[in-house]
């Protein structure tokens, strides 16, 4: 039997599986559901899998926990499996929005970004085992913070991939393809502080922070580079007390995606350099990168080539792209480590209420990750 067959006679139970995952509340900043999914995800893992050769969970007050699960292979080696259970939907979306399976095309909070992907992961090595297949051992890391940039997940995750043949990343594709390549984020927010005054009783008296902000969101805007890859968005901007009062202090959030690591420095300087033309007011910059770029490695192309080789034996082509959206394999891929990303759901609408699933794909992608897992072995 072939791994796309043994994966369509495993649909029907993966989809079942699908909705008892997708049905668990899990925003990212719910953190009694975060630990009831968690729960749930673990208990479920072991019914499908097995009880652990490994096990650890590390907690955090605040945050989703980690949780790994280590199960011995048939050949030498480690490969990591990774997903996160959190989603950017608020506790109460599932009321009115339904998971629905109709027409082959499954709809629901947190399915595509990337619930299926979780669900591919466990039954990828389930299938290992009812084909006979030689594997490498397989640790699953399940993360609950990924969503706001794994701050307490990152540590543990690099860890995780040391060493490992392979990290695998069940994020969804992006219609098909595998994600080689990822663009690194930052996320800032830019203060001006200035001089109150009464714009009309003493127009210059005052010094407008708002004024202020307004020349140093130009700045912001120039430092993107089409060229480069290297956008700069200021996304929220906010400020002043009153139409009639000059501001004494204004903000804005600022995005930036890099695809370049060495872009990092030079929007760094940028920062540095932010001034207003109005020597009283003071320019204060907070926040940092919250992930490197994903850039090609020599490990992870090799992998993405034996990735190829085992969609073009199951019958079909595979293809790689690059997004703008980062993940937790930008962590690994900055550390040199062979990494591969989107091996999770085909459909479409992540963040968005048309978030959806083309189920005619989930056993091409469970077969490419069987395949994969166990060419590595």
């Amino acid at each position: 039997m072939s791994h796309t067959e043994w994966s369509r006679q495993a649909l029907p139970a993966m989809l079942d599986d699908l909705r008892t995952i997708v049905e668990l509340e899990t925003h990212s900043y719910d953190k009694p559901m975060l630990d009831k999914g968690i729960d749930t995800i673990r208990a479920w893992a072991f019914d499908r899998l097995g009880e652990p050769d490994t096990e650890a969970r590390h907690t955090d007050t605040v945050r989703g926990d980690v949780l790994e699960l280590g199960y011995a292979g048939t050949a030498p080696g480690t490969v990591l499996l990774l997903s996160h259970y959190d989603t950017v939907w608020p506790t109460g979306t599932l009321t009115g929005w339904p998971y629905t399976d109709e027409d082959g095309r499954v709809t629901g909070p947190g399915a595509f970004d990337m619930k299926l992907g979780l669900v591919q992961s466990v039954w990828a090595l389930r299938g290992l085992r009812e084909l006979g297949l030689p594997h490498p051992s397989v640790k699953f890391l399940f993360n609950g913070d990924e969503e706001i940039g794994s701050p307490h997940s990152r540590p543990y995750i690099e860890a995780a991939s040391e060493g490992a043949l392979a990290t695998l990343v069940f994020e969804a594709s992006l219609d098909g393809k595998l994600k080689t390549a990822r663009k690194g984020v930052g996320l800032f927010d830019v203060t001006a502080t200035g001089v109150e005054g009464h714009a009309g009783l003493d127009p210059y008296a005052g010094a407008s922070a708002i004024h202020a902000l307004a020349e140093i969101v130009g700045q912001l805007a120039s430092a993107g580079s089409r060229e480069l890859g290297t956008t700069v968005n200021v996304g929220t901007i906010s400020g002043g007390t009153g139409r009639n009062v000059t501001a004494g202090s204004a903000g804005c959030g600022v995005d930036v995606r890099v695809a370049e690591p060495s872009e990092m420095d030079r929007i760094d300087k940028v920062f540095a350099g932010l001034e207003a033309a109005d020597p009283r007011v003071t320019v204060s910059v907070e926040g940092e990168w919250n992930r490197p770029p994903m850039t090609p490695n020599d490990p992870s192309r090799a992998l993405f080539a034996t990735a190829r080789k085992v969609a073009a034996d199951e019958g079909w082509q595979l293809e790689e792209t690059a997004v703008g959206g980062a993940s937790d394999g930008n962590f690994v891929s900055a550390l040199g480590r062979p990494v591969l990303d989107g091996l999770g759901a085909v459909g479409g609408g992540a963040h968005a209420r048309d978030e959806h699933i083309l189920t005619r794909h989930i056993p091409e992608r469970t077969a490419l990750a069987i395949g994969l897992i166990s060419a590595l072995a």
